[in-house]
């Protein structure tokens, strides 16, 4: 199977539209989601319940809106480096303190999608319908790849000695033409 655009009529068009349907409805989509920082991260959240700030609604004396102390180890450990990079330890905790500075920013991500039902309902529609069309781009037209075997066969490609379109195998054919002729003359 030949998987190329074109494959079937019209499979160029039908890629090319299918794409943008696709493309559009995705940059719709991804329009529509919102990105924001809310609460507080794993490690951020595992200080405030451990310091007495988590659950039964009261506020514990660890919680503030910047919790610097996820940065302590990777301070530590900058400090360390500087007083002498040779030591193990000081690349362990420094690596440790970053790790936990990306869980903290990763984990304080919340993505919002504000948009309507039938909108959100138009977009997955038409991006299924463009992916469709990309993939029906794809396909063989069983009628198209009929069609040129028989004109192949039409035409004496494909019969003979050698592969389908050789030289040896079109010669041979030549060959028993000619003879063909002779008997009949």
């Amino acid at each position: 199977m030949n998987i190329r655009p074109g494959g079937s009529e019209g499979g160029v068009g039908k890629f090319l539209l299918g794409a943008v349907l696709s493309a559009v409805s995705l940059y719709f989509f991804f329009d529509s989601v919102h990105v924001t920082t809310r609460g507080s991260g794993w490690v951020s959240s595992g200080l405030r319940g451990f310091r007495g700030g988590g659950g039964g609604g009261g506020r514990g004396l660890w919680e503030t809106t910047s919790m610097g102390i996820v940065f302590l180890p990777f301070f530590i450990g900058i400090v360390a480096l500087f007083y002498d990079a040779k030591k193990k330890w000081a690349w362990v905790v420094t690596w440790i303190g970053l790790a936990i500075i990306v869980i903290e920013i990763v984990s304080r991500i919340r993505f919002l999608l504000e948009i309507k039902t039938s909108h959100l309902m138009i977009m997955l529609v038409t991006f299924a319908a463009g992916s469709g069309l990309m993939l029906q781009s794809y396909r063989d037209d069983r009628r198209a790849e009929r069609q040129r075997r028989d004109d192949e066969r039409d035409l004496g490609l494909g019969e003979g000695p050698g592969d389908g379109g050789s030289a040896a195998g079109l010669a041979g054919k030549a060959a028993g033409a000619d003879a063909r002729r002779e008997d009949v003359r």
